[in-house]
């Protein structure tokens, strides 16, 4: 069987759903709500991230968690979403897109974080792409 591309495992079909808690979770309480994500809506919101911005994971989970209704957003589920829509901008680069075409990945991936490391385009192009942008806005 072939693998998947990252582009398809983006494009899994799967809908956000929030779930009551059974017992405490990422940080959410126990009877509380629960966002688990889907990579599409993970890959929207990186797409809102402004050029020159930048959103840490907490941030995304939370922005996403209130969307829905939810007390917070399961951390884990939302680390592989971020990682899905990373390599599937990626992957699409390789294949001709310019980064103003994919998803901004390096606007919510610290350069510094493990995930960085794990990825295919490396730590370095994402300080490469921050730089990029921040060298692009205009002082005053």
């Amino acid at each position: 069987m072939a693998r998947k591309t990252w582009r398809q495992k983006l494009e899994t079909g799967r809908d956000p759903k929030v779930v009551r808690l059974k017992k405490t979770m990422s940080g959410v309480q126990a009877g509380s709500l629960l966002l688990v994500s889907s990579p599409r809506e993970v890959d929207a919101y990186i797409r809102a991230i402004p050029n020159g911005g930048t959103v840490d994971q907490a941030r995304l989970r939370a922005d996403l968690a209130a969307e829905h209704g939810a007390g917070g957003a399961c951390a884990i589920s939302a680390g592989i979403f971020v990682r899905i829509a990373s390599e599937a901008a990626w992957e699409e680069m390789q294949q001709g897109k310019s980064a103003a075409e994919v998803a901004p990945f390096w606007r919510v991936v610290d350069p510094d974080s493990a995930l960085a490391g794990k990825l295919t385009c490396g730590a370095e192009f994402i300080r490469k792409m921050r730089a990029s942008e921040n060298r692009g806005k205009l002082k005053k």
